[in-house]
């Protein structure tokens, strides 16, 4: 756990760095310009698809009697929206960790392992087309586990646990690979994410947790059809802000973990500048 909170801490102040910040351009315009492009094109048409469905089969009188019961009763006016934000939020968040795995964290690698593992010898066990294949891969389970678990939202506090898991697996599984991508080798990668899955677990399940602000931004644009283009795109820059953080957090814990396997000399201090 000391390394947990250690690597934290270094990813804190490495997020305030020029280089870094300047990282989450390049993400956040790609994913403005995808997800403008796609619900632009494509929002009304899933909307009124799913208010149809809910005519056809009766699922307003059902969904009100359910938001009535949690008091939720005003939210039945929104529910098909709402929905609709629902079901595109988790491939909002795949696109953003893609962009991520593309563009940010190569650079962060770089960032970190020159400034702090200079010792560390590159063995380039990963691949950029691995980071896209582990990334898809990754999410089509997250898909189906993530549809087995909605019942539970009949029982938020086991929803609520439930999410979490999901999302820090999800997170960890994603982030691990490319903070590892350039410096382990396969066997080192698979060695870590085995003996390290509880630590990387929970770091995934923090950033999960963070990444609760900019979706309930995302949800709540359906509450304002003026402010949702600001909302939607404020929620995008801090999913991506979190997704860069959440890489340096796994960057110098994973670069840590690779150091005690190979028996080398681990982080080495600079400058809090230069961080």
């Amino acid at each position: 756990m000391r390394n947990v909170l250690n690597s934290y801490g270094r990813a804190f102040l490495s997020q305030l760095h020029g280089k870094i910040l300047l990282l989450s351009v390049a993400p956040f315009i790609l994913s403005l310009i995808l997800w403008g492009a796609l619900l632009y094109v494509g929002l009304q048409p899933l909307i009124d698809s799913l208010h149809a469905l809910f005519t056809q089969y009766d699922f307003f009188r059902t969904s009100g009697q359910v938001l009535a019961t949690f008091g939720l009763g005003m939210l039945k006016a929104v529910i098909v929206p709402l929905i609709a934000m629902f079901m595109l939020l988790p491939l909002m968040i795949l696109t953003a960790l893609i962009f991520m795995g593309l563009f940010a964290m190569p650079a962060i690698g770089r960032h970190i392992g020159g400034r702090h593992f200079p010792q560390l010898e590159k063995k380039h066990g990963g691949s950029l087309l691995g980071s896209v294949g582990t990334s898809l891969a990754t999410f089509l389970l997250f898909i189906v586990v993530w549809v087995l678990m909605l019942p539970l939202y009949a029982f938020p506090p086991a929803a609520l646990v439930g999410q979490a898991v999901l999302w820090g697996w999800l997170t960890y599984r994603v982030m691990a690979y490319d903070a590892m991508a350039d410096y382990a080798s396969v066997e080192e990668r698979r060695a870590i994410m085995r003996t390290q899955r509880w630590p990387l677990l929970a770091i995934g399940m923090v950033s999960g947790a963070a990444g609760a602000v900019p979706g309930m931004l995302w949800m709540g644009g359906v509450m304002s059809v003026v402010f949702f283009p600001f909302l939607a795109a404020f929620a995008i820059w801090l999913y991506v802000l979190i997704f860069i953080f959440t890489g340096l957090w796994f960057q110098y814990y994973c670069l840590e973990a690779l150091s005690r396997l190979r028996g080398v000399r681990g982080m080495t201090d600079v400058a809090p500048a230069d961080a």
